[in-house]
């Protein structure tokens, strides 16, 4: 006995009048997955008409053992003279490799019937995690200054979202689940498979946070095409699967964290923007000793001017700033103070004035009391010089030329 697939001109023709009995299941929405259909006497007459609407899978049942199935829609006339033909369509090698070995014990005799299917994505199947999980957030990594390397933040997650699923292999599913039930709805599993999905979601959860993903927490909704690829390569669903079942689709829509993990994010925030503002205002005082030093004219008041922004971000920044300028200044106030002499006092009042520059014999112009180049002593002040008729640059009693032009002096 088999199905015979009937030709679209011969539906409507005599072929059609011959028929006995039409079977059919209508009407097989989100929520069915499995409809029993037979006739009165549950005898199904040879030359009935077996009829497959798109997304359907019919299986010819008969005294407890499978006589033919199909997956491809259309018309078909069962012929109780020939052996099964179909096995056909999108389940056919499941067909030929399981449905011959389908038995059920203790099955009413004489009964036969046909056993349609819900072959299309079950949609709209809500899930929500209903206690924080543990996740590892490699976005918020933490520095181990023993090791010198970075641990992950751990921190507590609640999800919640929609997943599909489908029936891709009928006969693990009529077996595990449906039987022979007259008809079998998705909430008579739906709740187990809630939990089993939950399972599958929570090792899911610790893949995705270990060090070869790396997923933000954050950005866990987004993942949707990763977590299906997870779920595949490592078969977390495998325990729906043993059912004929198969998860299609998984959207995480929310992803929250409890409140502990919530201040410890925050802190992490604000200890980085902390840290951030400090290394750019180091660099901001790094470049103003900088500048300051090259200016040879405003250098006191340059390093002054750092010290008054030191003090307005209120020790923000703290020694790692501080220290660098006021060494700096306290260094060229002591420059300073060296080159100061002859420190005359008019009206209680402090003028600060240079050491007289003079010029060796050798050319080079000298503050100090000896040549830098020759070592030659500082001419007495107090002894004749002579002036150049040229630059009128002063020279000593004894030069012969000039040190500046070399004009030859009398």
């Amino acid at each position: 006995m088999g199905l015979i697939k009937a030709a679209k001109e011969a539906i409507k023709g005599t072929l059609a009048d011959q028929w006995k009995e039409t079977i059919r299941c209508d009407n097989m929405d989100n929520n069915v997955l499995m409809v029993k259909k037979s006739t009165p006497n549950e005898i199904i007459s040879n030359k009935s008409t077996i009829i497959v609407a798109p997304g359907q899978c019919a299986v010819i049942y008969d005294n407890g053992k499978v006589l033919d199935a199909t997956a491809e829609e259309g018309f078909y006339t069962f012929d109780s003279s020939s052996s099964p033909s179909f096995f056909a369509g999108e389940f056919g090698k499941t067909f030929k490799e399981m449905w011959e070995r389908f038995t059920y014990n203790g099955a009413a005799a004489k009964q036969q019937a046909v056993f349609f299917f819900n072959t299309k994505e079950i949609l709209d199947n809500k899930f929500g995690t209903a206690a924080p999980i543990p996740f590892q957030d490699w976005s918020h990594p933490i520095p181990n200054q023993m090791t010198n390397t970075l641990t992950p933040m751990r921190v507590e997650i609640k999800c919640y979202g929609k997943y599909t699923f489908k029936i891709t292999n009928p006969a693990l599913f009529m077996q595990e689940l449906a039987g022979t039930a007259e008809i079998y709805t998705k909430d008579k599993v739906v709740e187990q498979m809630r939990a089993e999905v939950i399972a599958t979601f929570q090792n899911l959860v610790n893949e995705m946070g270990s060090e070869k993903y790396k997923v933000p927490v954050l950005e866990m909704p987004s993942k949707t095409d990763e977590i299906r690829t997870m779920m595949d390569e490592m078969v977390f669903d495998e325990p729906i699967r043993k059912r004929g079942l198969s998860i299609l689709c998984f959207a995480v829509e929310s992803v929250t964290l409890d409140d502990e993990s919530s201040q410890k994010i925050d802190q992490y925030e604000l200890s980085s923007n902390a840290h951030m503002q400090q290394g750019r205002l180091v660099d901001a005082y790094a470049e103003a000793v900088q500048k300051a030093a090259e200016n040879k004219s405003g250098s006191l008041n340059g390093f002054m001017g750092i010290g008054m922004m030191n003090m307005a971000t209120n020790g923000m920044v703290g020694g790692a700033a501080t220290g660098p300028w006021q060494n700096v200044q306290n260094s060229q106030m002591d420059l300073n103070k060296q080159n100061i002499e002859n420190i005359p006092t008019t009206n209680d009042k402090t003028v600060m004035t240079n050491p007289e520059e003079w010029t060796c014999e050798c050319g080079v112009k000298n503050k100090g009391k000896f040549c830098v180049n020759c070592g030659k002593k500082k001419p007495d002040s107090t002894s004749t010089q002579k002036q150049c008729p040229n630059c009128k640059a002063m020279n000593s009693a004894e030069a012969k030329f000039c040190s500046d032009c070399g004009t030859k002096l009398n």
